[in-house]
C-alpha cells in the first residue's frame, strides 16, 4: 500500500511529473484541500487499468452507504480525473483507497482542492 503525494500548484507554476502507483492506493485526508482533491490517473500500459476507489461514506442517520465503491475503466493511453470528496475519507483510518489493476507504467497527479 502506497500513500500517494499531493502537488500544490503555485500562481506561478508547478512543475508535475506523474508518480507511479501501486496495487493499493491510498490518499490521506491530511493532504486533501478543504474541498477534497482531484486524482488524475494516466494509464500509460498496454491494458486496461481498472480502478476502483472506496467511498465508506455514510447516510444522514449514519448508515453505511449502498455500494460504497466507484469503479472506473482506462484503456490505453487514456487518463481521467477524480474528485475525491472530504466525505469519501474512511473515518477509522484517516485515508480514501484506491486499487488498481495493472501499475506498470500508470501514474498519477493528485491536486488539493480548496
Amino acid at each position: 500500500m502506497a500513500a500517494l503525494v499531493a502537488t500544490t500548484p503555485t500562481t506561478g507554476g508547478t512543475a508535475v511529473t506523474g508518480a507511479g502507483v501501486a496495487s493499493t492506493d491510498t490518499v490521506a485526508r491530511a493532504v486533501m484541500g478543504p474541498k477534497g482533491a482531484y486524482l488524475k490517473i494516466i494509464n500509460g500500459n498496454a491494458s486496461t487499468d481498472n480502478v476502483t476507489i472506496t467511498d465508506p461514506g455514510v447516510t444522514p442517520a449514519g448508515n453505511p452507504l449502498a455500494g460504497g465503491t466507484l469503479s472506473a475503466s482506462l484503456t490505453t493511453g487514456t487518463s481521467k480525473v477524480f474528485w475525491l470528496k472530504p466525505e469519501q475519507v474512511n473515518t477509522a483510518t484517516g485515508l480514501v483507497t484506491i486499487t488498481h489493476s495493472v501499475t506498470t507504467t500508470v501514474t498519477y497527479e493528485l491536486y488539493p482542492v480548496g
